[in-house]
């Protein structure tokens, strides 16, 4: 039996240049010395450090298994010397996501958002991890059902033997914290009846019915981490590719609609989720509109062969545009619902805090 390989992907947002727009340079640097210095020690067989607007990107491989001590230590580590960078050149928001005084054995829980996955090698292995900024884990649902569970999506599901009996969801509710399995087709209507509410349910892994992993996704909030608003989740996902698992293409395709997403301004907008190119990921008018992009790669025995860059492609230049469209006519509605968040979810902002303010105003209608 060939040896399992894990991947992990952690980011965190340590300081933002120009304000949440991107990140400075010497915060890449500080970051890929880092992940050197544990390559050349034996730690992780192979890494990459990249960025989604101002999100630091850790990608990881090694064969501690997920939720290892030290990777998560590795990472904490990282980032906290790049807050220190960013502290020395005054960046924004520096450190922002580190939301502890120290590592304290695993990561999760602390600020930065996490997605592993392990598994055995195939012959080959095709991955795409995608990366957004301005948006929270649930901007992760739409997509995922629609590679998995959607055959107007995913052609396969129909065609391909090995994907014709359907994935089995894994589906987390970050308010009470428990989780439940949901199988498709057959309980597809229940999948969407919890998925459809973005902000409480969010799809943390897709299994094939035989067990096989397919993907997996970061599902921290920092509001219910902090208990106020700090600043959006920025989610990673993890996809696995081809071979009894969706096509490259069919991966990619969901993300040529532009869904809505909740995050934009201040966390406290709805706006459309676009994808684009790794030197268009520097989110500026109106603080977004939410970016996502997708960083291919093929593994090879732990080492990642790539990235290619999957959105720099003219075929989703039509997204981009609606997606601009789409931000011009939610901009018009400035302070009003449905671009703001409702009122519930807003309670993490200063919304709670003006209302208190003005509680005493109130008088029986």
């Amino acid at each position: 039996m060939a040896a399992k390989i894990t991947l992990s992907v952690i980011k965190a947002d340590v300081g933002g240049y120009v304000g949440h727009s991107s990140i400075h340079s010497d915060l890449l640097d500080t970051a890929k010395e880092k992940l050197s210095h544990a390559q050349e020690k034996g730690m992780l067989i192979d890494y990459h450090v990249t960025r989604c607007g101002d999100d630091l990107e850790l990608i990881m491989t090694h064969k501690h298994g997920v939720d290892a001590e030290n990777i998560h230590n590795l990472a904490w580590n990282t980032f906290v010397a790049c807050t220190e960078i960013a502290k020395d050149l005054k960046l924004y928001g520096a450190g922002q996501d580190l939301l502890a005084d120290a590592f304290s054995g695993n990561i999760k829980g602390m600020g930065p958002g996490v997605a592993e996955m392990e598994f055995e090698e195939r012959k080959s292995e095709p991955i795409i991890i995608f990366m957004a900024d301005k948006t929270s884990p649930g901007a992760w649902n739409l997509p995922l059902y629609k590679m998995f569970a959607d055959p107007f999506n995913t052609p396969g599901l129909v065609i391909d033997p090995a994907m014709h009996d359907g994935f089995v969801f894994e589906v987390v509710d970050v308010y009470e914290h428990k989780k439940i399995t949901l199988s498709s087709p057959e309980e597809i209507y229940d999948l969407l009846m919890f998925i459809g509410a973005m902000r409480r349910f969010m799809i943390k892994a897709v299994y094939r019915k035989d067990g096989m992993l397919a993907a997996a996704a970061s599902t921290q909030k920092l509001s219910l981490i902090a208990g106020k608003y700090v600043g959006k989740d920025d989610p990673v996902l993890i996809v696995r590719c081809q071979a009894g698992l969706p096509a490259v293409g069919e991966v990619l395709e969901p993300f040529a609609f532009g869904h809505i997403v909740e995050g934009w301004m201040r966390g406290s907008h709805h706006g459309p989720l676009m994808p684009v190119a790794f030197y268009e990921a520097n989110p500026s008018r109106f603080d977004g509109p939410p970016r996502v992009i997708a960083a291919g790669f093929q593994l090879c025995n732990g080492k990642l062969i790539g990235p290619r860059d999957l959105f720099d492609d003219p075929a989703f230049d039509e997204a981009r545009k609606r997606t601009n469209v789409i931000a011009d006519y939610l901009r018009q509605h400035g302070p009003f619902e449905p671009h703001r968040l409702g009122l519930e979810d807003l309670e993490y902002t200063t919304m709670p805090q003006l209302m208190k303010k003005l509680d005493s105003r109130f008088i029986p209608e």
